[in-house]
């Protein structure tokens, strides 16, 4: 299953009764931004018990085209990075434990 920003938006709306959709949806947005901008400026984000986020750099280099087999040179980029916390860690874990003993059961 995949969780979209939507779907993300409806959770929280139906959990937080004092805010209305449009408010939790701007609050979402917002965040999503802030998010991106940082990263943006090459800023690290952390969130304690989630993970942190930063960019991953990579050199320029010659590669190859996997059709013709020439020789491409390929520029400098800079991706994305998750780094899941401890938390974030040991709850999937157990989570994923849970299923696999309940998989082993049936």
């Amino acid at each position: 299953m995949t969780l979209t920003r939507s779907d993300i938006i409806e959770r929280l709306s139906a959990r937080q009764t004092l805010l209305t959709g449009k408010d939790v949806e701007l609050a979402v947005k917002t965040m999503v931004e802030q998010l991106s901008e940082t990263l943006a400026t090459n800023e690290r984000i952390e969130i304690r018990g989630f993970g942190s986020f930063c960019l991953h750099h990579r050199a320029p280099r010659i590669g190859r085209n996997p059709k013709t087999g020439e020789s491409v040179s390929l520029q400098a980029k800079s991706s994305p990075h998750f780094k899941p916390g401890k938390a974030l860690r040991d709850r999937v874990d157990e989570s994923a434990s849970h299923t696999a003993i309940e998989g082993n059961q049936s």
